[in-house]
């Protein structure tokens, strides 16, 4: 695959606790350089964010992360404030304890609130719910891919990174086997070389994001000077 081509899959993400405007800036010139699709960011730097991008790459952050714990309200606000502050795309928590507990209509009222919200800004703002795979089982798997597709959001994202686990082929297989074409995968966690992304987007996905970005296509670089030696 060509690099400029792996790199519209790649949201490089910054969601460390000690970030600093040094690091944003620094991530921001890189998605730029390198031609990566999304500058993910926690919320505080947003606005740093647009500013330095300055429309040559998507900004990103995360809402309720990485618990999903957070009430409804919280998380709708938290979701119009993002968006109304610059942020592109949006990748919200579940709130998996709900979820473990068979609520499954409250969960979807509280997914299908936050993607009318966002929707309404009309500021074609992407929505993804992170169902953090490793804390479910298969078939919560697909119960939970099942309720995001219901919400009317545009991916379901297996992982925070923050997790017991990060993203697996069979995550992505589960996923897909429920919600098929009709909306997209983003995968995260443990995605950090070539071989390892390149096997998820043979298996489906639309977007990896990870803080490994560099590395994954500079493997492309490494990959041809190997076979070439």
């Amino acid at each position: 695959m060509d690099k400029k081509i792996l790199a519209k899959y790649l949201d490089f993400a910054n969601h460390n606790q000690g970030a600093t405007e040094a690091d944003i800036k620094i991530l921001c010139q890189k998605v730029i350089e390198y031609g990566f699709h999304t500058a993910f960011v926690n919320p505080y730097y947003i606005s740093l964010a647009k500013g330095l991008l300055g429309g040559q790459g998507a900004v990103g952050t995360v809402v309720s992360f990485p618990l999903g714990q957070e009430s409804r309200e919280i998380k709708m606000a938290s979701a119009i404030w993002a968006v109304k502050s610059g942020a592109d795309e949006l990748d919200v928590s579940m709130n998996v304890g709900l979820f473990k507990d068979k609520k499954y209509d409250e969960g979807l009222n509280e997914m299908k609130m936050i993607v009318f919200n966002v929707k309404e800004l009309g500021k074609n703002s992407i929505v993804k719910f992170i169902i953090e795979t490793g804390c479910l089982t298969d078939e919560e798997i697909k119960k939970a891919s099942e309720l995001v597709l219901l919400s009317g959001a545009d991916f379901v994202k297996t992982c925070s990174g923050m997790g017991p686990r990060g993203a697996s082929l069979k995550d992505v297989e589960l996923i897909k086997s429920v919600v098929g074409e009709k909306i997209k995968v983003k995968v995260a966690g443990g995605v950090v070389n070539l071989d390892q992304a390149m096997g998820f987007i043979q298996a489906g996905v639309s977007r990896i994001g990870t803080s490994h970005a560099i590395d994954i296509v500079e493997g492309i670089k490494n990959s041809k000077q190997e076979n070439s030696e």
